[in-house]
């Protein structure tokens, strides 16, 4: 081996598992941070908050759900979502209604409002994409990762 190798080998600094930089969960969670700041002033127009623009888009995409169903695919609690969906309600963008068949059940559904806001928030996932330096392709790339991620550990 040659000198210049071997002093090149012996400088390099070893992987750090303790280093903060290398924590995986430490890099989604600042990812997630900026995106979601990111998400800010694009909501601010349709004055909603992140966790209202989830709650937005599943209603859009499923329809009436129950409490219950909304937290399974936000990954919230009733606890977390009570309060959000009581400013919704009271900024006429949903109703909650009683189960007529379970009344320990609330279903969640979109007013006339709600289902008008669906148009002024369809440009924001492709607003939100070019404020990033990654290509359509990484982008795609990052979401399959994240929801493999995901997947995975709600099977462990």
């Amino acid at each position: 081996m040659s000198e210049d190798r071997n002093t090149a080998l012996h400088d390099q600094t070893p992987f750090d598992e303790l280093a903060l930089e290398n924590q995986l969960c430490f890099s989604l969670y600042a990812a997630s941070k900026e995106i979601i700041k990111q998400y800010k002033p694009l909501l601010a127009p349709l004055n909603l908050t992140y966790t209202q623009y989830l709650v937005m888009l599943v209603l859009w995409e499923q329809g009436d759900v129950s409490v219950k169903e909304l937290g399974s695919h936000l990954c919230l609690d009733s606890g977390t979502l009570t309060p959000v969906l009581k400013k919704m309600q009271e900024k006429q963008l949903l109703n909650r209604i009683r189960d007529p068949h379970d009344e320990r059940s609330v279903v969640i559904s979109l007013t006339p409002d709600g289902h008008a806001l669906k148009q002024a928030a369809e440009a924001i996932p492709k607003t939100l994409l070019s404020l990033f330096p990654l290509t359509a392709e990484e982008a795609a790339t990052l979401q399959r990762l994240a929801v493999k991620l995901v997947q995975g550990s709600e099977t462990n």
